[in-house]
């Protein structure tokens, strides 16, 4: 695995740490600004695996596999990472320090809804993936480079129609409750 590809597996650790850490010091230890500040540094972590994918491909890398999941990587980050936080908040409040309401399951047409809601945030990762994709691929002009690049637009695409048509199915079969 290339460089690129271990650090985005360093930056996801490093994300759930760095979330985890925040969590623990803003509701364990009961230090509220530095819990808000370490739950802040996450968009760091995309600007350190932006900059080594970047400096990467400058110095003449060829674009792999890894250099493309980066960029999806950051969009997905981008726009999902406040939701993943509050999620983690809720879940954290609830399952580790028994405070809260339950996180509630939803069914049905709501269930729906909010599936159609996190398809949406998908449609917005991927306008902005596929855009630093394409400037990827514009930058280094070379197609035989950043052939893997075109390659994950191609799939990425698939991946999105897949996932409207299963939010739309939930709409026409709504998710039950389990009895």
């Amino acid at each position: 695995m290339s460089f690129v590809g271990w650090l985005i597996i360093g930056c996801e650790i490093a994300f759930w740490v760095v979330i985890g850490l925040g969590l623990i010091t803003r509701y364990i230890w009961n230090q509220k600004k530095f819990g808000l500040f370490l739950l802040a540094l996450t968009p760091l972590i995309d600007l350190v695996l932006l900059i080594a994918t970047s400096h990467d491909l400058i110095n003449g890398a060829t674009a792999s596999l890894a250099h493309g999941l980066a960029a999806v990587y950051i969009a997905v980050s981008l726009v999902f990472g406040k939701s993943m936080i509050q999620w983690a908040d809720l879940h954290f409040q609830y399952y580790i320090l028994k405070q809260g309401t339950k996180p509630e399951r939803l069914y049905g047409i709501q269930y729906a809804k909010h599936y159609f809601k996190g398809w949406l945030k998908h449609a917005i990762s991927y306008v902005i993936g596929t855009a630093l994709l394409i400037l990827i691929i514009f930058l280094i002009d070379d197609s035989s480079r950043s052939e893997a690049l075109s390659g994950i637009i191609k799939m990425w695409t698939l991946v999105l129609g897949i996932d409207l048509f299963i939010s739309v199915t939930y709409f026409i079969a709504p998710r039950k409750a389990r009895a």
